[in-house]
């Protein structure tokens, strides 16, 4: 990635290091989404995000993910500080293992996406914050309404990375991986029209 290297006097906490420090702070029963937002606290958007993301790669859940995703992306378009669902929601009760396998499968992921990814042009995170929503409110509906096989990994893929720069402040990523998400719709509409097209 472009861009000045990472500022070495400021204490940056990866996504990586939440994930594996929620693991370790959490009940052995069950928990509920309320807590797993308390203990992300400012991270929450972005730590929600990869998550769904990775979970938006998996044939079989990808229609729900992309849903979910719609509606945290939504949130941060219209500058919400920290997602909000509702208490049905956010109370009902999760297994803890269920938490322990997604977070044991994203650390690995975000260990190795963070070697390039890391706190830059801080300022670009502010100014493209309702920018990033709608883009990720776009590749959520493509993942929604494309119900091809294997459709959802290039899009999901997007997401995580546009989510994870998002999560780390890196102002260049973020602006990097909107413009990747932009070129693949387009690229999306553009196929689209031709097989309109075909077909009249």
């Amino acid at each position: 990635m472009i861009g000045s290297p990472p500022d070495k006097t400021r204490v940056v906490v990866l996504g990586s290091q939440t994930l594996q420090r929620l693991h370790e702070v959490a009940p052995p029963d069950q928990v509920t989404l309320r807590w797993v937002l308390h203990h992300l606290q400012n991270q929450s958007f972005g730590i929600i995000l990869v998550l769904l993301a990775i979970a938006a790669a998996v044939p079989g859940i990808c229609t729900f993910a992309g849903v979910l995703i719609a509606v945290v992306a939504f949130q941060i378009a219209v500058g919400r500080h920290a997602p909000y669902f509702p208490d049905w929601v956010a109370n009902r009760p999760l297994p803890t293992r269920h938490l322990g396998a997604v977070v044991t499968r994203a650390i690995p992921v975000l260990k190795i996406l963070e070697k390039g990814v890391y706190p830059r042009w801080p300022r670009m995170i502010a100014a493209t914050r309702p920018a990033l929503g709608i883009v990720i409110i776009m590749l959520s509906l493509r993942l929604v309404l494309v119900p091809v096989p294997l459709s959802n990994i290039l899009p999901a893929l997007v997401i995580l990375l546009i989510s994870l720069a998002y999560l780390e402040e890196d102002g260049v990523s973020v602006t990097i991986s909107i413009a990747a998400g932009l070129g693949m719709l387009a690229i999306d509409s553009v196929v689209l029209l031709e097989v309109i097209r075909g077909q009249s």
